[in-house]
């Protein structure tokens, strides 16, 4: 089931040429990355850790979110490693990730459970669900 948005928040726009050996460039002028293929010795970054960089920092904030409701304080070195791999299956292109969580200090049950909600909430993990297998590891 699809959920419609109600309200638009923000549309991150970008121009794309050239695919994996390419270049992006957002609407507003404040990104702009040369692409290169994984695991090639070009000059740019490739999609997967564009990806991953993206994951990351929303799962952070989706933490943030879910510790409010919580009534919890997210650490001040609160981390997230994301690693999305890039795999063959039957000939066919597909993603796998882990989010490496790292929330010192902070009791490992409230953590798990700060983690698990925040996967509810996060828009990458809502947009993946059932659709790519994803690993929540506490760190």
């Amino acid at each position: 089931m699809i959920t419609a948005i109600e309200k638009v928040v923000y549309t991150g726009k970008t121009h794309t040429t050239g695919g994996r050996n390419g270049e992006s460039h957002s609407s507003d002028g404040r990104l702009a990355v040369k692409l290169s293929a994984p695991g090639s010795a070009g000059p740019g970054t490739n999609p997967e850790q564009l990806l991953a960089a993206g994951w990351s920092a929303c799962f952070i904030g989706a933490m943030s979110k879910a510790a409010a409701e919580l009534n919890l304080t997210l650490p001040a070195d609160t981390a997230v490693d994301a690693e999305i791999d890039l795999g063959l299956t039957n000939n066919a292109f597909f993603l796998q990730v882990r989010l490496n969580i790292s929330l010192p200090g902070l009791d490992p049950l409230l953590a798990n459970q700060l983690t698990e909600k925040a996967h509810q909430i996060c828009p990458y993990s809502k947009a993946t669900r059932d659709n790519v297998a994803v690993t929540l590891r506490l760190l």
